[in-house]
């Protein structure tokens, strides 16, 4: 009776299968016409806060027993498959192949999109600035080790945009050809995830020398048929790579995220669950950050990031980047901008973007 039961149990399975393939081509036909409507108006393929409200959507039609995150991995698929029906998009990361930033691209943009690796952080910036692609992804800060400077610095100088936000929970692996843990003698990474694993490292490895490299995929590309060094580094890149995995989890802190930003030159619309990204700097005397700061407060605008910075060419002098919550086309953060300006020396709104609700 069981094998009769399992088969009609798949028959309806095809059946659905059949379903669900006749509704993504009727959902992919009208992408099409979207995009041609798009391209008409001269409007952007992606759309992070229409996406935004897609996934937002989506949860609420959610009744089980798909999980809310295994649902979104699905549908950004979807979305990303239709975007690719539309115009292929281009996205450069810091690269090369396989690093935190390349996996957070994917995950945030969809297996269709076309990855283009760069070098550094400001090379990112370059080629969304000169149009060479669409759309840049750069990371900003580590719950752990702090802001990236290199993205801090460019922010303040580029026209681009902040079109949205990426948080990646940070799975560090010990990635080595060694046939046994004992046989290796040095370790390669980045100096924020060597200090992510300095704990682990210290109890498991000892005597282990360290060496710094400019990516973790540099790291894992590195120590390829050597048998006697180790990388730390995403998952992703030990199989890009084909490095086998000697260990998983090794970070200090099973909480140890960072944040990437999605850089363009398009502002995005509201949603009402938004951010935005500001920078300013206030007069060099007593009370004018506090002075500046109350134009949130009496606003009851709440911040989630206030950080110094220092301004290059100035010693002891800085600007500070805030996130506040709310869009640059909201009355009450109208208002706030208007104040402040009056309040500091220097104001750049850096973008208004959807906030992002989950950890990847």
């Amino acid at each position: 009776m069981k094998p009769q039961k399992l088969e009609r149990l798949r028959r309806k399975v095809r059946a659905k299968d059949k379903e669900i393939v006749r509704l993504l081509n009727e959902r992919a036909q009208l992408s099409v016409e979207i995009g041609k409507v798009k391209g008409e108006g001269g409007m952007p393929i992606y759309d992070p806060a229409q996406e935004a409200k897609v996934h937002e959507y989506l949860q609420e039609l959610n009744a089980g027993p798909l999980s809310q995150k295994a649902l979104t991995t699905i549908f950004r698929e979807i979305i990303s498959a239709s975007r690719d029906l539309q115009k292929p998009m281009t996205i450069a990361y810091l690269g090369p192949e396989a690093t935190f930033s390349h996996l957070a691209a994917r995950l945030h943009f969809g297996e269709s999109s076309i990855y283009l690796p760069q070098t550094g952080i400001s090379r990112v910036f370059d080629e969304v600035e000169k149009g060479s692609v669409d759309w840049g992804v750069v990371p900003v800060e580590n719950s752990l080790e702090g802001s990236i400077n290199m993205t801090l610095d460019r922010l303040i100088t580029t026209p681009l945009q902040i079109s949205a936000e990426i948080y990646l929970r940070i799975g560090q692996c010990l990635i080595s050809p060694a046939e046994n843990i004992r046989d290796i003698k040095k370790v390669y990474s980045i100096p924020h995830a060597l200090a992510q694993c300095q704990v682990w490292l210290k109890t498991n490895l000892p005597n282990c020398s360290l060496g710094e490299t400019e990516s973790t995929a540099t790291a894992v590309q590195m120590i390829r048929g050597k048998k006697h060094e180790a990388a730390i580094g995403s998952a992703l890149a030990g199989k890009v790579y084909g490095v086998k995995l000697l260990a998983e989890g090794i970070e200090d802190n099973p909480s140890n995220m960072t944040r990437f930003l999605v850089i363009g030159t398009r502002e995005s619309d509201k949603t009402g669950h938004d951010k935005t990204s500001l920078i300013f700097a206030t007069p060099h005397s007593p009370g004018s950050l506090h002075s500046a700061l109350s134009a949130f407060s009496r606003r009851k605008i709440n911040l989630s990031k206030i950080e110094s910075h220092p301004v290059k060419d100035k010693l002891w002098e800085y600007s500070f980047f805030v996130d506040m919550i709310g869009h640059m086309t909201d009355k009450h953060v109208q208002s706030c901008l208007k104040e402040l300006k009056k309040k500091t020396t220097f104001l750049k709104i850096l973008g208004s973007y959807p906030k992002s609700e989950g950890v990847l």
